[in-house]
């Protein structure tokens, strides 16, 4: 655990996750953008409560996160992202709601379950996807806020200014029949990147999903608006 009295606000970036690998890839993507920053996750820093997610769409949600982290452990600078899978079949679903789908946080098997049956049906050609990602970059400022910004209306309690950036990134696809491969995670074994034809997201090794996954682009994205 890191002691929070021991960073240095105006270097230190709190990415809003448990997961270390996460922090790694975004660290390896914005550190180049951002040179002299250490980035560290929350969970590093202790024990929080989750975020309530209740934005209809993915920025609304990957701010919360960000800010909820700025909130939590008083640094100024936060990273977030929320990310999932839109079908077209299904009018966008299950989007937001991604992990929790079939009513569980995280229950993979559940969620898998629900979209092979909903797809069963779904002919070839009408089975598109895609999975989206938005990154959140926020900066506060304890300083006075120029018009327009109104720290009474901004979905926060720090009275302060804050720098937004948004990433966003896509990997296109579709949804296959069946479950194949044993890598990654959530709906990778139904899902069929176009980058790679005839491999599920489960059947590629780490280096290469990240070099086309909707989280490295939308990354890749934010650190141009930052260089």
């Amino acid at each position: 655990m890191i002691d929070i009295s021991s960073l240095d606000p105006a270097s230190t970036v709190v990415v809003a996750t448990g997961n270390a690998h996460k922090v790694v890839e975004i660290e390896a993507i914005l550190g180049k953008a951002m040179p002299g920053k250490r980035f560290v996750a929350l969970g590093e820093l202790g024990s929080w409560p989750d975020a309530v997610e209740d934005a209809p769409d993915f920025e609304g949600n990957a701010l919360i996160k960000a800010r909820a982290a700025l909130d939590a452990t008083g640094l100024a600078l936060a990273v977030a992202d929320d990310s999932g899978l839109v079908v077209d079949a299904l009018d966008g679903e299950p989007g937001v709601l991604s992990a929790r789908w079939a009513g569980e946080h995280g229950n993979d098997d559940a969620n898998n379950d629900k979209l092979e049956r909903l797809m069963a049906d779904v002919p070839e050609g009408q089975r598109g996807a895609h999975f989206h990602s938005t990154v959140a970059l926020v900066r506060r400022e304890p300083v006075a806020c120029p018009a327009p910004y109104d720290p009474a209306t901004a979905g926060h309690s720090f009275d302060a200014c804050e720098l937004v950036f948004i990433g966003n990134g896509d990997c296109p696809g579709h949804i296959g029949y069946e479950r194949v491969g044993t890598h990654g995670f959530g709906y990778d074994p139904l899902f069929l990147p176009d980058d790679t034809p005839g491999r599920t997201m489960a059947e590629l090794e780490l280096e290469e999903k990240n070099q086309i996954s909707h989280r490295f682009r939308a990354l890749t994205a934010l650190a141009a608006q930052l260089a």
